[in-house]
């Protein structure tokens, strides 16, 4: 920008038009709307009240003028929509070449009654750009690969698949303003199906997380594995409540881990076997982490989960389940299971089909006494 001196205008802003070439269509496209959009922000940020353009793109740089004019007025009348409220007037100061073209396409796009639009819909040509009046080709658009060249197969629907293989970034996926999208779930006007895509989207930000940081730290506590299976052959994991030193461990590196080890595991039927033998205060997990991690996860942690055995619970436990279970989160309260003894839990998970640290079965033979196999006549009541 600088100044007008003895023009009639007090600033002129200097842009520079593509040359087309129909080889180059898409380039020529993105640069001519670039011109027009930046000089519409410039005049924004430098608070002018009116803009006056003449034809950037010359004939003699070989762009067609019809679709040069249907960039020239869509990219202005989405700046207006979007960032217009300071700027009052806008004159296209056209040559008589030009005239006929604006004069055709201008009620496309600046209707002036009611039957001017309805008369004019037929005419929009389908290619109108996005929310900002940017062309837009759909299979030049950017993505980002987790794994390039790999895709593992997966049960979940199509959606799932792509973000699965798809960067979970909202640039990656080419989406909107993930900002406003927030604000709308914050005012209750989201809708369900866009909830879920922005939980989606979060719960791959934290797996790509998990996937990328040394999380050897948290493996080495042993605190949570993947075993044999149930009676009914789903995939067990054991979870080992005294090997959480929480004082002490990062938490969120700890939910990652969680994400990690589960991401795969969750994808078809699973049990939880949750050890709480021994456990004291120092390996509790506070309530707020485990509300968390229930919001975070996918959803198929929930649906697939079809049984939690908490094992050797206190009273005290019992009464925090079930005000998690009752206030905090739903669905999940029909599929805790308090377990008092091994005994009871092998009646579901066979005893060759669990590994279970050692300090559990000396307690449990210490408080219920020596194990007997007679687990198969309960299993046939």
């Amino acid at each position: 920008m600088t100044k007008g001196f003895n023009l009639a205008a007090r600033f002129i802003v200097h842009t520079v038009g593509p040359k087309y070439k129909a080889r180059y269509r898409t380039a020529a496209e993105s640069s001519l709307y670039s011109c027009y959009r930046n000089v519409m922000q410039l005049a924004k940020e430098q608070a002018l009240v009116s803009v006056g353009f003449c034809g950037i793109n010359l004939p003699k740089r070989g762009y067609p003028m019809e679709d040069a004019t249907h960039i020239a007025l869509r990219t202005v009348r989405r700046f207006l929509e979007n960032h217009g409220e300071t700027i009052e007037t806008v004159v296209f100061a056209v040559t008589d070449l030009e005239e006929p073209v604006y004069k055709k396409l201008l009620p496309l796009y600046f209707p002036r009654s009611v039957e001017e639009e309805h008369r004019s819909l037929p005419l929009i040509p389908a290619d109108i750009g996005n929310s900002e009046g940017e062309p837009v080709v759909p299979e030049r658009q950017i993505r980002i690969s987790e794994k390039p060249g790999f895709h593992e197969d997966s049960e979940e629907d199509d959606l799932e698949k792509d973000l699965s293989f798809v960067g979970s970034h909202a640039f990656a996926r080419m989406e909107g303003d993930v900002d406003k999208q927030r604000k709308l779930i914050l005012q209750g006007q989201m809708s369900e199906a866009a909830q879920h895509k922005q939980h989606q989207r979060n719960y791959n930000r934290w797996l790509c997380r998990a996937r990328a940081e040394d999380l050897s730290d948290i493996a080495a506590l042993k605190a949570l594995y993947q075993t044999g299976v149930d009676i009914c052959g789903r995939t067990v994991m054991v979870l080992v409540g005294r090997n959480i030193p929480v004082a002490q461990i990062d938490i969120e590196k700890a939910l990652l881990y969680f994400i990690h080890v589960m991401d795969h595991i969750a994808v078809k039927e699973y049990v939880l076997v949750y050890f709480h033998t021994l456990t004291g205060e120092h390996n509790h997990l506070d309530s707020d982490f485990l509300k968390k991690l229930y919001d975070i996860v996918d959803g198929k942690y929930k649906k697939n989960l079809q049984a939690f055995y908490f094992v050797h619970p206190t009273f005290r436990s019992k009464v925090s389940t079930w005000f998690f279970t009752t206030f905090n989160v739903s669905g999940l309260k029909d599929k805790v299971h308090h377990v008092e003894n091994l005994q009871q839990l092998f009646t579901c998970i066979l005893p060759e089909q669990i590994d279970m640290p050692r300090f559990v079965l000396e307690y449990d033979e210490r408080v219920n006494g020596p194990y007997h196999p007679y687990y198969s006549s309960l299993l046939d009541l």
